[in-house]
């Protein structure tokens, strides 16, 4: 692990207990430049890891607070006639951050929810005819819970497509659980985390992790789970498009980062698969799960490869 990430990950475990898998799909996330959906039922530390990760980073965090009423200019912002100046002015909206944190982003309609599509996928903003470039870093946490639809609109596959990664935040075991009591019994360390990567360490990371190694069987591999999920068309999934090909590739380059390694290894596509591929197969007759098991099915019926895949 880059001595980055490694911090990171040692601050985020000061507030997060259990959460080390969760932590590390969400770093390769960031190392490769992705956004991230948290998808959980409410008190499962969903809004808890983006605050923490936030505060690892010497990054500007912005949160928006999904509601039906959010309108698209309360997120990208909005241009106002300034009578003093006798012109329009432009005020950014909270898109204008390094981390942003989407909260409950079903809970907004589908006209809000589409206006982070052109943040998320070109990192920028067009509002009145004219395009603003977002800073980077940027990295969009959106949360949502499957719990709950009453007055919820779930997101459409444009918007799903532009999340690199699906996770889910899992449970507790009776032994962490009696840990996050121990440890938050007295103290609070989300309020006295500090930063410990700055901006310019992150740009450098996602850099670098475009240069991580991906032997040429590897690569076919990556295609061989592709094209695998595109014969399933007689069950209602969709296949995985030509974004997911290459969300697989940088969501496995950036867990091979955050495992050490300067390249990829079987291993890291198996580990970051679920996650990166699932919520692609949409169907509206399916569950997360289905999908899930569909594409575990489909990683225990492509032939792994054997190689040195250290090996340019």
């Amino acid at each position: 692990m880059s001595d980055v990430l490694k911090k990171i990950r040692e601050n985020v475990a000061k507030v997060m207990i259990g959460k080390e898998a969760v932590t590390d799909l969400l770093l390769a996330a960031l190392a490769a430049g992705g956004h991230v959906l948290l998808e959980d039922v409410p008190g499962t530390g969903k809004t808890v890891l983006a605050r923490a990760l936030a505060k690892s980073m010497d990054f500007d965090f912005g949160r928006i607070q999904f509601t039906p009423d959010l309108l698209p200019s309360d997120v990208t912002g909005l241009s106002y006639f300034d009578q003093e100046k006798s012109t329009f002015v432009f005020r950014k909206g909270p898109v204008f951050t390094n981390l942003l944190l989407a909260d409950e982003i079903n809970r907004a309609t589908p006209r809000t929810q589409s206006a982070l599509l052109e943040c998320m996928g070109e990192g920028q903003v067009t509002v009145d005819g004219e395009t603003r470039s977002l800073e980077k870093p940027f990295f969009v946490i959106a949360t949502q819970n499957p719990v709950e639809t009453i007055g919820c609109f779930p997101l459409p596959e444009a918007q799903m497509d532009r999340f690199l990664m699906k996770i889910n935040m899992g449970r507790l075991s009776a032994q962490e659980e009696r840990s996050m009591l121990d440890r938050f019994i007295e103290a609070q360390p989300l309020e006295t985390l500090e930063s410990v990567a700055s901006r310019e360490e992150i740009v450098r990371l996602q850099q670098d992790c475009r240069h991580v190694f991906v032997h040429s069987e590897l690569r076919d591999y990556i295609v061989k789970l592709v094209q695998a999920s595109r014969s399933g068309y007689e069950y209602g999934y969709t296949g995985i498009s030509p974004r997911g090909t290459l969300a697989l590739l940088r969501a496995s380059q950036g867990f091979a980062l955050v495992q050490g390694r300067d390249f990829v290894v079987p291993e890291d596509i198996k580990s970051v698969a679920e996650s990166v591929l699932a919520h692609r197969c949409l169907t509206e007759e399916t569950s997360d799960a289905d999908r899930r098991g569909r594409i575990a099915q489909i990683l225990g019926s492509v032939p792994v490869p054997t190689e040195d895949w250290s090996r340019r």
